[in-house]
């Protein structure tokens, strides 16, 4: 198969789809893999590393999108790219559909096939391509909140920690996945009080057991967290639900209940987000205010630690894309439950009812693509 991989031009995205090693080994299948020139650079990764590990080099994104049969990126495609994609082009990456039309639309548009790493789904119901970047999302959460805790960046001026004598701050966690689940350790291991509220009473559980002394866990509920919400300061949005909007767990008028100087970090927010004030900003803006509440919603958190980003994700969805490669999308998907649920736009047709439903748009089996499986 001959596999692209363009640069991303999503503002301040450093990370790349596919690091030298994965490229060797793609090319040990007897792929053709065709890389942008300085696609790697922000992560590291050299274009002579690139070609040493068997890659093909080309000057411009219009040259990998017209030769490629798949292309691997890392975040959705932005409107520059929308005329790019070919009827029929494998597109393997991270789309969040149902937090943007304009995007759902152009895709269907397209003809492509979209295999989305966020909807990729093992029998656990884990999601293995979302899990690294979850991680990463979630620990720069803590950092990135610290940082706007500062006076100068209008925040409440506290530390996270505190010292001997002054109490630490208060960190809420709405949601004991993985993001939340890595923010509450990154909170807790520099000092802070932290709360996490899940729904599901087994994952409290679980949490309670696991987590050190200065996390605790509580259900959550509109109640608990107009409750709690008054004595944080610092918010994480950290619900996900697979390939769907997250709800909006937070509403303006509850904005009025927060200390002037909170600080709202939502990591929900490539899902539509789940504090209703939220609406992604980049790296280079990353934060606005209202009602004296600081609201960081970068969208491609990890794209700030690239280098790191890069391998961890790399680790994960290289075992997909080469099996892509070997068989064809069709019998990849058909052989392997675990990307036929990563597909979500097919030739035009929405095969992913998340997507459909976020959009009142017509939902097509995805069966209806694929041979019966023998």
């Amino acid at each position: 198969m001959i596999i692209g991989v363009p640069k991303e031009i999503k503002n301040n995205e450093n990370r790349v789809a596919v690091t030298p090693a994965g490229v060797a080994e793609l090319v040990k299948f007897d792929h053709t893999v065709y890389v942008q020139k300085s696609a790697g650079e922000g992560s590291g990764f050299l274009d002579e590393i690139y070609e040493a590990a068997g890659a093909k080099l080309l000057d411009t994104i219009e040259e990998v999108y017209d030769i490629a049969e798949m292309i691997v990126k890392v975040k959705e495609p932005i409107e520059p790219e929308y005329a790019l994609i070919k009827e029929g082009q494998l597109v393997f990456t991270y789309f969040h559909f149902a937090s943007y039309e304009p995007l759902t639309k152009a895709m269907i548009d397209s003809k492509a096939v979209c295999l989305a790493y966020e909807t990729v789904e093992k029998t656990d119901r884990s999601l293995p391509l979302l899990i690294p970047m979850s991680e990463v999302a979630g620990r720069m959460s803590i950092q990135e909140g610290a940082k706007y805790l500062e006076k100068p960046l209008k925040g409440r001026g506290i530390l996270l920690g505190g010292v001997p004598g002054v109490m630490p701050a208060n960190v809420l966690i709405l949601g004991g996945g993985i993001v939340g689940t890595n923010a509450a350790k990154m909170a807790a291991g520099l000092g802070a009080n932290v709360t996490i509220m899940d729904i599901s009473l087994p994952r409290l559980r679980e949490l309670s057991d696991i987590m050190p002394a200065n996390v605790r866990t509580v259900m959550s509920n509109n109640y608990n967290i107009i409750e709690a919400i008054q004595n944080a300061d610092l918010i994480v949005g950290a619900v996900l639900i697979p390939g769907a909007k997250a709800p909006h767990l937070i509403t303006r008028d509850m904005l009025k209940l927060m200390r002037p100087g909170t600080v709202l970090v939502d990591v929900a927010v490539d899902q539509g987000g789940c504090i209703e004030t939220c609406k992604p900003t980049t790296h280079e803006a990353p934060t606005f205010i209202i009602d004296d509440v600081v609201h960081y919603c970068v969208a491609n958190m990890p794209g700030a630690v690239p280098y790191t980003s890069t391998l961890a994700l790399t680790n994960a969805t290289l075992p997909y894309a080469v099996s892509l490669a070997n068989q064809g999308w069709q019998q990849a998907c058909r052989t392997s439950k675990e990307l036929r649920l990563g597909l979500n736009i097919v030739h035009g047709e929405v095969v992913y009812k998340g997507v459909a439903d976020a959009f009142d748009l017509p939902y097509k089996e995805v069966t209806h693509f694929l041979e019966p499986v023998s």
